[in-house]
């Protein structure tokens, strides 16, 4: 969330390869079965699955931002400081010691990384990752609300966001910027704060702040020009939708929730759950 330490290192590490992906996207109606509630009736024997209201709270399609704080605690057991795990860091520099990520976020990171090396897109590093209450505090009280976010509504105390330098130049300028906002959505990641979407995010335009999703998500914003906001207000609109990314069909379905329930899931596929931090959660069915 913070301008200034991108122009405070110079660093130069190798790529580290990894397979590109090429996906096609389409947005189709809503799968059969599905009412204008949005819940299905599948015309063959689903999945019942159980849902608790704290699901709300938790998965990668959770949105943070100026109305919604994000839960406790959330992040906090899975990151892990990446300089003393040197294992993890491949491909890319680090701004200082400080640095904390999931092995599975650093594990994404590094698959798209080694991408954009194939393409000779090669100088990266992170400058920051997740923080705790604490930490964002503090750099709340630093840096003013121009360029954090006070505790609690930051992505960052989420461990689902990175902030992602170049040894070159600003990211605004850089290869590495233009790369990853041409291309980060192809691994799940999206350029979460836009140049023309400050009056949406309430966040000043930050090309180095990058959030992951996952597939299809990230594709489906890329296509229509969404913020993670716009994504979910038509996830809520809509119910229900089918998409294909490449060769791989999802069914989306947004439930609200209001307590401990059940779904109805299809069982042509394995499935996701993310809650929204709003007041429901999103199925995701790879079919």
């Amino acid at each position: 969330m913070k301008k200034w330490f991108f122009w405070l290192v110079l660093l130069a590490l190798a790529g580290y390869g990894a397979a590109q992906y090429e996906p096609d996207i389409r947005v189709e109606q809503p799968p059969a079965g599905t009412n204008q509630a949005g819940k299905t009736a599948p015309s063959k024997p689903g999945l019942t699955i159980k849902v608790t209201k704290d699901q709300i709270h938790q998965g990668d399609m959770l949105l943070v931002n100026n109305d919604h704080p994000g839960p406790k605690g959330v992040g906090a057991s899975e990151a892990v400081n990446l300089f003393q795990h040197k294992e993890l860091v491949q491909g890319f520099g680090l701004l200082d010691h400080s640095i904390r990520l999931s092995p599975r976020l650093v594990q994404k990171f590094s698959a798209m990384i080694g991408a954009a090396e194939k393409d000779g897109v090669r100088h990266f590093l992170i400058s920051s990752g997740y923080r705790d209450a604490k930490e964002q505090d503090l750099l709340y009280r630093q840096m003013g609300g121009e360029y954090a976010m006070p505790a609690g509504y930051s992505e960052h105390n989420l461990g689902l966001s990175l902030d992602i330098g170049s040894t070159q130049s600003e990211m605004n300028q850089a290869p590495e910027g233009k790369w990853l906002k041409a291309n980060a959505w192809r691994y799940g990641f999206i350029l979460r704060y836009p140049k023309d979407k400050t009056a949406v995010t309430g966040i000043q335009y930050e090309p180095w702040h990058f959030r992951y999703v996952g597939l299809p998500h990230s594709a489906v914003m890329h296509e229509k020009g969404w913020v993670l906001e716009e994504y979910l207000d038509f996830l809520q609109e809509q119910k229900s939708f089918t998409t294909v990314v490449g060769n791989q069909t999802y069914d989306i379905f947004y439930y609200p929730i209001s307590g401990d329930t059940t779904l109805q899931v299809p069982a042509s596929g394995r499935y996701d759950i993310s809650g929204s931090n709003t007041d429901g959660v999103i199925v995701t069915v790879y079919r």
